[in-house]
């Protein structure tokens, strides 16, 4: 048997976030407010700008809004994207390094730009040992497997990115929804490191249906190596959805669903200890924690 080198399929990482996100520079906030692509030795175009210290500290996997009025665009590691109830949100990848990432917003013929103070990595170590160790030690057919996966799932980080199709906060992925936890969480199986918990896992009965928290097209919903039963939604503006390890799915590849409605019921097929919802978010490729989304916007960090 061979050791799995892979992380988990939804653990793939993205092009946001990372040291490159830290060193985003001014200039290439104010070329992509202009429309433009800033390159290595461009003067910075001539544009009104307003600057401030970082006002807000932010743990890695977190959500931050700067609302306004008359936005027209943000602006986040190169990334150029529209506002969402007249804000801008910015989401900080899991996996980004301790210390300040520029942000930027463009209002009329003005750039607005503000700094986010990102923590050291702060999440717990969670030891899982399972009796099946198939799914720690993979097979040289099960690592093809995972690998012919992780290209399907990390596609769709790069869909194109439609308008909304979703209200803040979300609906709950449960109609009673307990306590989740473990995001952020160093794995260690069978006493082998893996990749981090990227989503909250939610203890419920098997056969309890999953439902989904916003409007949106199934993008993928297919039996994957580590997940089983998993279901992927695209919500438009660059937010997509991931419940896992269902016992049976109920939605199509390219189906539109409704909020609230049942996309799965819950089980504990793949890599999992037993039933429980994994349910997952990436926004504009970043791994974050369901719950600022998940809770009112109020509780969500602001820049001023």
């Amino acid at each position: 048997m061979r050791r799995d080198p892979t992380p988990h399929p939804h653990d793939r990482r993205g092009p946001v976030g990372g040291a490159r996100a830290l060193r985003a520079s001014a200039a290439l906030l104010l070329a992509l407010a202009a429309g433009g692509t800033a390159r290595a030795g461009d003067p910075a175009p001539a544009a009104p700008r307003e600057a401030r210290d970082a006002v807000v500290t932010l743990r890695p996997g977190g959500v931050v809004r700067w609302p306004g009025d008359g936005i027209e665009s943000c602006l986040m590691a190169g990334r150029r994207f529209a506002p969402v109830a007249e804000a801008c949100w910015f989401a900080v990848d899991l996996l980004t390094p301790a210390g300040e990432l520029e942000v930027g917003r463009s209002v009329g013929d003005r750039l607005e730009t503000r700094r986010v103070r990102v923590t050291d990595y702060p999440y717990d170590v969670q030891r899982i040992t399972l009796d099946d160790s198939s799914t720690v030690d993979l097979s040289a057919e099960n690592l093809e497997r995972v690998a012919a996966e992780q290209a399907r799932v990390a596609a769709l980080w790069n869909l194109p990115s439609g308008p909304p199709h979703f209200r803040l906060p979300l609906a709950a992925p449960l109609e009673r929804l307990p306590e989740g936890g473990r995001f952020g969480s160093r794995r260690i199986f069978n006493g082998q490191p893996r990749s981090p918990h990227t989503g909250a896992d939610y203890s419920a009965a098997e056969g309890t249906p999953v439902l989904a928290v916003a409007a949106g097209r199934v993008v993928l919903a297919d039996d994957l190596f580590f997940s089983g039963g998993s279901v992927f939604l695209d919500h438009g503006a660059g937010l997509i959805s991931m419940y896992f390890h269902l016992s049976s799915i109920g939605a199509e590849e390219g189906q539109e669903v409704e909020r609230g409605e049942a996309v799965g019921r819950v089980g504990a097929t793949g890599r999992a200890t037993g039933p429980h919802l994994h349910f997952g978010l990436r926004w504009h490729g970043s791994r974050i924690d369901p719950a600022p989304l998940l809770g009112s916007a109020d509780a969500t960090p602001v820049l001023r």
